[in-house]
């Protein structure tokens, strides 16, 4: 009996022992969790770095004086013009080839004809000066962005606001949405600055290798700091969107909101999983009805789509001053060059089109100032050099690509953008989605193309931020 008690006693202990490790493995396990939750949710940043671009030897200090500026032009710059498209050579295009070559020389003759006898570019420069301009040094080189106040008005909250561009398009891209800005929108109104990246356009050209998206961030976190701007919202495409989302991985606290119409997500098991399952049980990765008819069938809409549509940028992240000699030197080349992505990319099937539907959403005289720009700076070989910056390693190994982005974030995703991503994808970098809106018509040119449904969808995204 003894015996029998004793025994009794030690399953007793065992059990109680058994109990006690459950119950401690599950506050680990849970502690754990919990952990790995709060570390999620921790607002990260990434080093805002140094540089200097300048020619030369970096001085001891550096002029931080802000002056006023205006494009001009003279008619020595626009007789040359006319000469050198003059004696262009053209090339004649296959039969029934459209835009599946690229830029069909037949409407290229179309649009050369008009801008060598219509295009009135003293007409444009002023159309580019009815918004003050303005350049600044930083880290070496002369930042050009234009800065645009709205009328002062009682009972309005003013909100600062960057947008950004990216290639092949300028500050010029966002003419069209900053009258729908800086008006009072129920009582909210932006005070818009649109600079222009660093070697594109008036911004002086990097002189030492290495100008990448985040040496770009800096120096426009430092363009907003000297205009007096503590926080402030931003906006971007193309490169655009990898800029101001880099501005916002370096100073968040300053970043009241992001907001863009091109993003991606990262790699990963949950990407493949769901590019996988999507197609078939789309509910079960988050993917909607629209997520679904955007991104399949996936091997033609994001590998020969894209293989189509990137030749352009395999060159220029290896041997950009090798093509920038060629059209750097002809008008004609550089405006086949461009329009062609200005046709493309804003829809895809413009390809099957004799005249790649290039006026369906611009007017010449609004291409034609684009590539007036380029031309009239030099800056296309600059602009370029901007992709061997950023894809000279594994992207994937970049510091920014290693972090996620916490700020509030606004997405618009646009129908006839090149990649498209889900918001279940999306989430996986931009940690903190106020929106995420499915734009009914347009493209990669988003301001360009459709500026109040871009406008629209800014403005109820700062609106939910502000909660105004």
């Amino acid at each position: 009996m003894q015996r029998l008690h004793l025994l009794k006693g030690a399953f007793c202990g065992l059990a109680a022992f058994q109990q006690q490790l459950l119950i401690g493995s599950a506050v680990a396990a849970g502690g754990i969790l919990l952990h790995m939750v709060l570390k999620r949710k921790q607002v990260k940043s990434i080093p805002l770095g140094e540089g200097w671009w300048g020619a030369g030897k970096k001085p001891l200090s550096e002029d931080d004086t802000i002056y006023p500026f205006k494009v001009q032009t003279s008619d020595e710059e626009i007789a040359d013009l006319h000469e050198r498209i003059d004696r262009t050579r053209y090339t004649d295009p296959l039969e029934d080839s459209c835009f599946q070559y690229g830029f069909n020389s037949t409407y290229l003759k179309t649009v050369v004809s008009y801008w060598r006898h219509t295009f009135d570019w003293k007409k444009q420069v002023e159309v580019l000066n009815q918004y003050p301009h303005f350049k600044t040094k930083i880290e070496g080189l002369d930042v050009h962005y234009v800065h645009v106040r709205p009328p002062h008005r009682e009972n309005q909250k003013v909100v600062p606001l960057m947008l950004v561009h990216g290639w092949p398009g300028s500050f010029y891209e966002f003419y069209k949405m900053l009258p729908l800005l800086t008006e009072n929108q129920d009582g909210l109104v932006f005070e818009v600055i649109c600079p222009s990246i660093p070697g594109y356009g008036f911004s002086e050209a990097p002189h030492k290798q290495g100008f990448d998206s985040l040496a770009a961030a800096r120096i426009f976190l430092t363009l907003m700091e000297r205009l007096g701007f503590s926080q402030f919202y931003l906006q971007g495409g193309d490169w655009g969107s990898l800029i101001t989302t880099n501005m916002a991985q370096m100073k968040p606290l300053c970043v009241k909101g992001l907001h863009l119409n091109m993003f991606m997500s990262t790699r990963g098991i949950k990407v493949m999983l769901s590019l996988m399952i999507g197609p078939y049980l789309p509910f079960l990765v988050g993917f909607s009805r629209e997520d679904v008819r955007r991104l399949f069938p996936f091997f033609e809409k994001n590998v020969w789509d894209i293989l189509r549509e990137t030749g352009y940028l395999h060159i220029q992240a290896t041997k950009p001053d090798t093509v920038g000699c060629g059209v750097n030197d002809s008008p004609v080349g550089l405006a086949a060059y461009l329009l062609e992505k200005f046709s493309s990319w804003t829809d895809l099937r413009n390809r099957d089109l004799v005249d790649g539907g290039l006026e369906r959403k611009f007017s010449l005289d609004e291409v034609l100032t684009i590539v007036m720009i380029y031309w009239t700076t030099g800056s296309i070989v600059s602009s370029m050099r901007f992709y061997k910056e950023n894809v000279k390693g594994n992207p994937d190994n970049r510091v920014d690509a290693k972090t996620g982005i916490f700020v509030p974030t606004g997405l618009a995703a646009f129908p006839g953008e090149l990649l498209h991503c889900p918001k279940s994808l999306a989430q996986i970098r931009y940690r903190n989605i106020y929106s995420y809106t499915f734009m009914p018509r347009g493209g990669h040119f988003a301001a360009f193309e459709e500026p109040q449904l871009l406008a629209n969808d800014l403005v109820q995204f700062v609106k939910k931020v502000e909660k105004f």
